[in-house]
Parts: structure tokens; C-alpha cells; sequence
């Protein structure tokens, strides 16, 4: 294997040692699966299951899942002489590791001031935090909270000639986003199965259930005492003051859509100086056209199987968005990341870093506002662990060890 580079040199074991508040919280959560059990009986059951469902019957989630553990990384041994380096360097920024946190619109459902943790673990531990525009928080109080790791993700918002969407990336460039990404796999809303039977439907009525589940979950009410209830905070300025949940929830759903085109994304990248970022590319024929558009990078995503259950699994369609980007793009990856080991399995395949969604709702249904931040560490410390259990120096070392995909797409 070729040498690591200078800015992927292993760490000293001082570097590495995990805090005390890890080590006490991986006693209770030691991987993200365990979050997710420690959740489901912590949370309200309408909470849990709007940030645990995907479409349908749950096939995409489930599919996503079994694609990345048949990925399997044959191991070189005699060669790590200390636990490898997290570090990637994103569009230009140094981050402390290929793992961020993924536009999630309205959080707060699943957990009250979800976006407030979500964005502060994020600059905490230097990776990065995309505000939704559909988050809880706003994209200025997103740049205050997450000065050095807040990306934006946008939606198209087509009436008045773009008004609202070209204001909005207005905004973030004047916050300072470091990159904008445009969704393309949402061209449509779809109904997701236990998020309905839950009781999460508009208009939005809470049920006489919801509040028993509440007051049986002391955590969640605390931070519903403290937080109130989620918001769409980035697009209030647009609609009636005062407008209440109901009211701004009916006004988004007549702003918003059908999905981005492809001449949306060329007027976005005429006007956002920075880099601009594309999500939900399957096919490789997309990855082409978009880089031909002049996108900085390419999120290879199935919006978690939260949208259709017949989509492939994105890590699958993976190794072919690598292939037609090469050199030209950022190429992340999205959909079912549970582990760090999911996320080297990623790297390895081409992938310069992930973005994780769920996960991070797990955490904090399990832990509160210490959930973001302890979902971060167990990652680190899985990427570094797997990295030398397959005897790689360094994450871009992990690209030289031999792979067994048998559920690449081919094209």
C-alpha cells in the first residue's frame, strides 16, 4: 500500500483516548443500533416512528441496509502501527471526519429543539451540519450556533420567478453556508406508512394518544417544555405573521415543488458563488449532466427509502456516480449509514465522505441533547477501528484493499 499522506498520519494514542462522557454513554448506547432500541422505548411513538419510517412498507430503509453489510473489505495485515487519522478535507475545508449530518426536515418533531443539537455537536466535533430549509432553526441562527460546519439545503420554490429560493440562498451566502445542496429526489411528497398511522398527517391535530405517549416519556416533554414545537423556522419571513403550524404547513406545501430541474440548477450555480452541491443521483447519466452544469459535488442518496420503496440502494449505484465524476466532482454518499463501518465500506467504494440521518434522531431519542454528539464519536471511533482492522494507514488506504460488492449496479 502506498504511504499515507501528511495530513493522514495516525494519531498518537493521546489523540484518540475518548472522553469520560463518551465512555459513560457508550455503557448505555455502545453502537447505533442500540440508540435506536434505547429510543423506540424512550420516545413518544408518534416521534419515533415519523424519524424511523420510510416509504411503504419500510423496503428502501431495509434494502439500504442490506446492501452496505454484503459490501465486504478483504484485510491486509502487519502494516497499521497506529489507529488511523478520521480527517478528510471537504470542498476545501478540513473536517475531523467524512461523516455530517443530513438535511432533516422538521426534527423537532422527533425530538424538540432537535436542530439546536444537532447543529451545536456538529461544530463541536468540526464535521458538517446541513440546515434544511425546512429545519427547525433558521439559517441565521444556524450560522450562529454553527459558524464553521453549516451547509444549507434547498428545494425548489418555483413561484415568482424563484423570489423565495433565490432569497433563501441569498440568506445563506450572507450566513456564510459553506456549500449549498439542491434535493432532487423529492420530486414529490409520498405517504410513509407508520408516520400516517402514527397520527403525523395534515393538517396536524394532536390526539388524546399523542399526549398519553408524551407525558409517558419525562425527557421529551422536558425538551418540548423548553423547545415548544417544531417550526419552519427558514420560511416564516414568506408567510403571514403569526401563521400558525397548520397555516405555515399548508403555505410550504403550495411553495414548495414539483421537483428541481435541471435548468433550476443551472440558475442556482449562476448565482451561488460557493460550492454547490447536488442530492439524490442514481444514475450515472444524472452524475454527467450535473457535472456538465458545473456542480462541485454529487450526493449519491435514495432520500433513506423514505420516498419509494423500489429505488436501489445508493450503495450500490455508488461505485458507477464514482466512475463518471472521477476528478470532477465531490462524490458523498447517504442512505442507511448506521456505523462507522458503514461509512469506511463508502469510502472505500470512491465515496469522500457521508451523510447520515436517522442516526442522529436515534441519538437523541435515546440521549437527548447528548445524542448528536455521542452518535459523532461512536462513528469516529468505528471508522478508526475498521480502518485498522483492515489494515489501512488512512482513509484513502482504504480504497487500496479488495472489495466484494456483489450489488453493484451496472449501467
Amino acid at each position: 500500500m502506498a504511504q499515507s499522506n501528511a495530513a493522514e498520519a495516525p494519531l498518537s494514542a493521546a489523540q484518540v483516548v475518548p472522553g469520560t462522557r463518551f465512555l459513560e454513554l457508550q455503557r448505555r448506547c455502545p453502537t447505533v443500533q442500540s440508540a435506536r432500541a434505547l429510543a423506540r422505548r424512550r420516545s413518544p411513538r408518534f416521534a419515533f416512528d415519523s424519524g424511523d419510517t420510510g416509504a411503504g412498507a419500510d423496503g428502501g430503509i431495509e434494502r439500504n441496509w442490506r446492501a452496505l453489510d454484503a459490501v465486504e473489505l478483504v484485510p491486509r495485515y502487519g502494516v497499521v502501527a497506529a489507529l488511523p487519522s478520521t480527517e478528510v478535507e471537504l470542498f476545501g475545508q478540513r473536517y475531523a471526519a467524512p461523516i455530517g449530518v443530513a438535511p432533516m426536515g422538521a426534527p423537532g418533531l422527533i425530538w424538540p429543539g432537535a436542530d439546536e443539537h444537532l447543529a451545536a455537536a456538529a461544530q463541536a466535533a468540526r464535521v458538517p451540519y446541513v440546515n434544511s430549509v425546512v429545519a427547525g432553526i433558521s439559517i441565521e441562527r444556524a450560522a450562529q450556533v454553527a459558524p464553521d460546519a453549516f451547509w444549507f439545503q434547498l428545494y425548489r420554490f418555483a413561484k415568482n420567478e424563484h423570489a423565495i429560493g433565490l432569497d433563501l440562498i441569498r440568506r445563506a451566502d450572507a450566513a456564510g453556508a459553506r456549500v449549498l445542496v439542491l434535493t432532487l429526489d423529492v420530486p414529490v411528497r409520498t405517504v410513509r406508512t407508520r408516520e400516517a398511522l402514527a397520527g403525523i398527517t395534515y393538517p396536524f391535530r394532536i390526539t388524546l394518544r399523542m399526549i398519553a405517549e408524551t407525558l409517558a416519556s419525562p425527557r421529551y416533554l422536558a425538551a418540548y417544555l423548553r423547545y415548544g414545537t417544531a417550526r419552519f423556522t427558514n420560511l416564516a419571513r414568506y408567510a403571514r405573521e403569526g401563521a400558525g403550524l397548520n397555516e405555515m404547513a399548508r403555505f410550504v406545501r403550495s411553495e414548495i415543488g414539483p421537483g428541481i430541474s435541471w435548468d433550476d440548477v443551472a440558475r442556482y450555480r449562476d448565482r451561488w458563488k460557493r460550492p454547490l452541491v447536488v442530492k439524490g443521483i442514481l444514475h450515472p447519466e444524472d452524475a454527467e449532466k450535473a457535472i456538465s452544469l458545473g456542480v462541485d459535488g454529487i450526493v449519491v442518496s435514495n432520500h433513506g427509502g423514505r420516498q419509494i420503496e423500489a429505488l436501489p440502494a445508493s450503495i450500490d449505484a455508488l461505485p458507477a456516480i464514482v466512475a463518471v465524476a472521477g476528478q470532477r466532482a465531490t462524490v458523498l454518499f447517504d442512505s442507511g449509514v448506521r456505523s462507522g463501518l458503514d461509512i469506511v465500506r463508502a469510502y472505500a467504494l470512491g465515496a469522500q465522505g457521508a451523510l447520515a440521518g436517522k442516526a442522529f434522531l436515534w441519538g437523541l431519542g435515546a440521549l437527548g441533547g447528548y445524542g448528536p454528539e455521542h452518535v459523532i464519536e461512536l462513528f469516529k471511533e468505528e471508522i478508526r477501528a475498521s480502518l485498522a482492522q483492515i489494515g489501512a494507514r488512512s482513509l484513502t488506504e482504504a480504497r487500496s484493499v479488495v472489495i466484494r460488492h456483489p450489488g453493484a449496479l451496472k449501467f
